[in-house]
C-alpha cells in the first residue's frame, strides 16, 4: 500500500511538471580565487615567533644538519648551493634575484625573528610561504640556523 502511494505521488508530481525533470538547483558562485597577497597575509597572521623559543634540539649541530637538508631540498634552487643568491628568475615579467646570505649587507643576517618570519611567510613576489606549505616550524628554525651559521 505504501509503495503504491509513493508511486502515485511521484506520477502526480511528474504530471504537474509536464513530465519533465525538475530544474537543477541554482549554481553556487565559486569563491574568489586566493591571490598571492591573500596567502602572504594568511602566513603573516599564522606566524608566531614565540614557537621558536620552545623548540628543542639534541644539539646545535643536529639543528644545522637538519637545516642543511631542508636548504638543499627547498632553498638551494633559488639561493644557490653556497647561499650566494643572484640567480635570475622571471616571475610576472620581473626578474627576481634572491639575496645572497653571504653578503655583508644582507638585511636579515642579524635578525633571527625576521629571517624565520620571511622563511615562514614568504614574500609577495617569488619567495614561497613555506610555513603554510612544505615546512614545519622545526624545519623553519633549522634552515634559519643553517643559513646564519653554516652559510655565513
Amino acid at each position: 500500500m505504501r509503495r503504491t502511494s509513493i508511486t502515485l505521488a511521484a506520477l502526480a508530481w511528474l504530471g504537474a511538471c509536464g513530465g519533465e525533470a525538475p530544474p537543477p538547483p541554482p549554481a553556487e558562485e565559486a569563491p574568489p580565487a586566493m591571490t598571492r597577497a591573500d596567502s602572504l597575509a594568511l602566513a603573516l597572521a599564522a606566524f608566531d615567533s614565540t614557537v621558536y623559543d620552545t623548540l628543542q634540539w639534541a644539539s646545535e649541530d643536529a639543528a644545522v644538519e637538519r637545516g642543511g637538508l631542508v636548504y638543499r631540498v627547498s632553498c638551494m634552487a633559488c639561493h644557490g648551493e653556497g647561499g650566494a643568491g643572484g640567480r635570475g628568475f622571471i616571475v610576472e615579467g620581473d626578474t627576481l634575484r634572491p639575496p645572497s646570505f653571504t653578503s655583508a649587507g644582507w638585511a636579515l643576517a642579524n635578525d633571527p625573528v625576521g629571517l624565520r618570519r620571511r622563511i615562514f611567510s614568504g614574500a609577495i613576489l617569488g619567495m614561497p610561504y613555506w610555513g603554510l606549505v612544505g615546512m614545519t616550524e622545526k624545519d623553519v628554525d633549522a634552515v634559519a640556523r643553517y643559513i646564519t651559521g653554516a652559510l655565513r
